[in-house]
């Protein structure tokens, strides 16, 4: 047996294939084939206390083969941290670099960076919840029936171990916010008789501090769920708001649209003085990070424009005691995973959290695991996909061909008081058909994610008010476009998958409409 030059850093060992067993194999673990017929290379790399045990084993492998004429040569060298290996084939030489991990020391890193970042944390406080004596006074047989007959409201505690009692819905809203009047102003102003079925259940949840998961119907009045809580979060906080150093409330959302129609929601209820700000991709960075410098106490954002911001040090989320993911499964449809995660390792980890959606695929329960500590669910209905049930639903099964006959035939229809959205798969889609019947003088607007963002909010501002009442949009309308008259939802391409077809039907039939309205999925 030839001997080569000795190794550094590993032990070599020349042995004829026909010796290679599986037992062989499963001690050595990490070992390479460097030679092949008629005589085999192996080096192994690994541990002293491994390297000395495959040593044992190789010596009792060959003793048994009679065949050999000289001793086989086994050399070892201590463990080093950072080996150097070839890789030899027939034709070349490859060297590289192989560095062994000690992740052990790397899980203790980083605890221990961990626990150096939030040492510094001002107490946070969550409870704020007072019973009132009608709700706690609920039999089980009432909250039961209560729940049944709004929607057949379902509630879970998804606390590992032993389980908490799920509070009693409160049925006005004085019985969650006698406390503070303030906030009962806000929904006297607003004219709101009592909640709304999500909101007579999450808010006693929120109130207490617990980490909550909402599944509802779009247009459920999911926003005002989390909001109210949240001002009376912010306000309460044991440390004054003008020393936290940053904002204390922070409400993701998947698109521009979405997160500046929040920030019109948390501007009509304003509560206490507390300021917002909406920060979104397209719009003015400079003047986003002016009014970031000027002191903020909410921030709704769409999560790449935040993450821009913080990775360059314009924002500081160490003082986040609230967070909220509104719409997370679009959030992760459009990609946002890697902002998200990059967001929240600067929030401190104690925080309360809220995430709400429509629906609840696999991939939003994933993130509730990694991102909610010991959560309750509540969804209204089921967690099945269901379009709003006060939406009646038309199916016209046609060609492509057909399909834009179809569409003037039904807008030349529409009465003047009717309003529509036009939902289309492609931007180019949207172009072209909005151009179509603009030639065929029929006033239209366009939305979709190409168009420049005052272009998008100057074509939002004129449907709202109703100075051109069709929408010609891709499904960046599909969520959070709040429009309380529309009418008419017409797919005039069917979206790629469910669940944007439940968002979609949810643009009309939304929160305070009593009579029925309705949407025409449109396949071809």
């Amino acid at each position: 047996m030839n001997n080569k030059a000795e190794p550094k850093s590993m032990f070599e060992y020349r042995i004829e294939p026909l010796t290679k067993d599986k037992k062989v194999e499963d001690i050595i673990g990490l070992h390479r084939i460097i030679k092949g017929c008629p005589e085999a290379e192996v080096k192994i790399f690994g541990s002293k206390a491994m390297q000395t045990k495959a040593k044992a084993v190789i010596d009792n492998l060959v003793k048994k083969q009679k065949n050999y004429s000289s001793q086989p040569r086994v050399d070892i060298v201590a463990f080093q941290p950072s080996v150097r290996r070839d890789v030899r084939t027939d034709d070349n030489v490859v060297t590289e670099d192989q560095t062994l991990i000690d992740w052990d020391q790397i899980r203790e890193d980083a605890l221990t960076w961990g626990k150096k970042k939030w040492a510094d944390l001002p107490p946070i406080k969550k409870n704020f919840y007072t019973e009132s004596e009608t709700t706690s006074s609920m039999s089980q047989v009432q909250v039961d029936n209560w729940r049944k007959e709004n929607y057949n409201i379902m509630c879970d505690d998804l606390k590992d171990g032993e389980k908490r009692p799920i509070p009693n819905p409160i049925c006005k809203f004085e019985d969650a916010f006698q406390c503070y009047p303030e906030v009962m102003e806000n929904f006297k102003k607003a004219g709101f008789q009592k909640p709304t079925p999500i909101q007579s259940q999450a808010w006693p949840i929120v109130l207490q501090g617990i980490d909550l998961i909402g599944v509802a119907q779009t247009g459920t009045g999911k926003t005002l769920s989390y909001l109210m809580p949240g001002f009376i979060h912010l306000d309460s906080q044991p440390l004054a708001r003008e020393k936290r150093n940053g904002p204390g409330m922070l409400v993701l959302t998947p698109t521009r649209e979405l997160a500046l129609q929040v920030q019109a929601e948390c501007s009509k209820y304003s509560y206490k003085g507390l300021k917002n700000i909406c920060i979104y991709g397209g719009g003015d960075r400079y003047g986003q990070i002016q009014d970031l410098t000027k002191g903020v106490d909410i921030i709704i954002a769409t999560p790449g424009r935040l993450n821009d911001l913080q990775m360059n040090n314009f924002v500081n989320l160490k003082s986040i005691t609230y967070l909220v993911l509104d719409e997370a499964d679009k959030m992760l449809d459009m990609g946002f995973e890697p902002q998200i995660m990059k967001i929240l390792l600067d929030v401190r980890p104690d925080r309360q959290t809220i995430m709400t959606s429509a629906t609840w695929p696999y991939a939003v329960r994933r993130l509730a695991q990694s991102y909610l500590k010991e959560p309750m669910i509540v969804y209204v209905g089921t967690l099945d996909l269901v379009a709003v049930s006060t939406v009646k639903q038309n199916i016209i099964v046609t060609t492509e061909e057909e399909k834009r006959s179809h569409i003037q035939t039904f807008l030349e229809s529409m009465s003047p008081k009717d309003k529509v959205i036009v939902f289309v798969s492609r931007k180019a889609v949207a172009d072209h058909l909005s151009s179509d019947l603009i030639l065929r003088q029929i006033s239209v607007e366009s939305l979709h994610g190409n168009r420049e963002q005052s272009d998008r909010e100057r074509a939002l501002e004129n449907f709202k008010t109703g100075k051109v009442r069709i929408l010609i949009a891709t499904d960046l309308a599909s969520r959070g476009l709040d429009v309380h008259d529309v009418t008419h939802v017409y797919n005039y391409d069917f979206p790629r998958n469910i669940e944007e077809y439940v968002h979609r039907v949810g643009r009309t039939g939304r929160a305070g409409w009593l009579v029925p309205r309705s949407t025409r999925p449109l396949y071809d």
